[in-house]
């Protein structure tokens, strides 16, 4: 069982981590959390146009954006995937695989990295379908990984 930090050591803990990641994770963490509100307030038909182009998962904008990753992009790539991943822990709102795979696309758009957001669906004999979206980007998994077993990737956003 994980034990909960207080407030306090929280804060103390994020004021010892260097400055550049305390930004990023700051701005991770108000992403995640326009991301949780966009989910709640908007209709997904409409939120989808700000995700990007649905694709399905076989399109060519899926390869052709996992084939130009480059040193930087990819080092911008697992630094906002760490970022989203940890602040998603330690937000008190509930940031699950959409909201950081919304999130990490966001601050890669911001910086100009090509991503891919990927969906997925599981059904499991007698239980409701189940859904996954995971992120990757600059041949770096973002968020969502690993994708749980069983998942069927369905569309992506590129």
């Amino acid at each position: 069982m994980a034990r909960s930090l207080s407030l306090p050591h929280k804060l103390r803990r994020l004021a010892q981590i260097d400055g550049r990641r305390r930004l990023r994770l700051i701005e991770a963490a108000l992403w995640l959390m326009l991301a949780r509100l966009l989910l709640t307030v908007v209709p997904f038909s409409r939120l989808a146009r700000l995700l990007g182009t649905f694709v399905p998962p076989d399109d060519r904008h899926v390869a052709e954006t996992r084939s130009c990753a480059g040193h930087e992009h990819t080092a911008i790539a697992g630094e906002i995937g760490w970022a989203v991943t940890r602040a998603a822990r330690h937000l008190p709102l509930r940031a699950v695989c959409l909201p950081q795979a919304m999130a990490a696309r966001m601050m890669l758009r911001c910086r100009v990295v090509p991503s891919v957001m990927h969906f997925g669906v599981t059904k499991r004999l007698g239980e409701p379908l189940d859904a996954h979206a995971w992120l990757e980007a600059a041949g770096v998994e973002v968020t969502g990984y690993p994708v749980p077993d069983g998942f069927v990737e369905i569309a992506c956003f590129v």
